[in-house]
């Protein structure tokens, strides 16, 4: 039997902890553009018990997310622990200059901590990486934040940190969609407890006019009416014969880029 979806899903992680199953992605929105958008995403996932966003270092815009989530929160006297936060960051360059990006994010952001956290890249090598994610985990445990996990990683980089007997992630953020499906790597992360999120799930519009895929594109999610658009997908539901037909579309169609397998 399948499992229906609404706004109130969430998933719980490994850590225990809890994340919304549909986010707002903020990549390449910035300044009084990602604030009005925040807004308008927090206000139409409304009815969601944990309404997620997704910034980043690299997108240069956590301080207008952060100040939308704010004001938000007090416009409509909502809670901070209703916000479900995701930034990352941006470079791997050391335990002590990790530990200082990881401050500044929690300080420009205003929020007083953040809910997901992430590498957003494997990129610098086995070193860098783990001295990332080390810094990572020791912010984390002085609560700064919630969860922890990594962007952008294949098998390879997981599967060290298997090695390294250090704690896993909790999320691997990778670009997933019909057109990569990306099947080893999402059996390790099930095999191992590791949540997958979709940071292209459309392909970013590549190959929407697909005769397989027989939807409109939806472009990104700038207007108030678009992010109403594309919160409203839990009025249906997928057959088996559908999902295989999706399952077939599969040609490692990557969509922006794919440090997956780097060094």
């Amino acid at each position: 039997m399948s499992q229906k979806f609404t706004l109130q899903s969430k998933m719980t992680l490994r850590d225990g902890n809890t994340i919304p199953l549909l986010g707002f992605g903020t990549y390449e929105i910035e300044g009084r553009e990602a604030y009005n958008t925040v807004t308008w995403a927090l206000e139409v996932y409304i009815l969601s018990p944990e309404r997620g966003n997704d910034s980043a270092a690299w997108y240069a815009n956590e301080n207008e997310v952060g100040n939308a989530i704010l004001d938000f929160c007090k416009k409509k006297q909502v809670s901070r622990p209703e916000i479900f936060y995701t930034t990352k960051l941006r470079s791997n360059n050391g335990l002590e200059a990790s530990k200082k990006a990881i401050q500044k994010s929690i300080e420009v952001c205003g929020l007083g901590y953040i809910d997901l956290y992430l590498i957003h890249g494997p990129l610098g090598g086995h070193q860098a990486r783990m001295e990332s994610w080390k810094a990572i985990l020791e912010v984390k445990a002085n609560g700064s934040l919630r969860s922890v996990g990594v962007s952008n990683y294949g098998v390879k980089h997981l599967q060290e940190m298997l090695d390294a007997d250090v704690a896993l992630p909790a999320v691997n953020q990778i670009d997933l969609h019909p057109f990569m499906n990306r099947t080893a790597l999402v059996d390790f992360c099930h095999h191992n407890n590791i949540a997958l999120e979709a940071w292209g799930p459309l392909a970013r519009a590549y190959k929407l006019k697909h005769p397989v895929l027989g939807f409109i594109p939806l472009p990104k999610s700038s207007s108030k009416e678009r992010i109403i658009s594309n919160a409203d997908i839990y009025d249906f539901e997928l057959t088996d014969d559908e999902m295989k037909s999706l399952d077939d579309l599969d040609e490692y169609l990557v969509t922006d880029w794919d440090p997956s397998d780097c060094p």
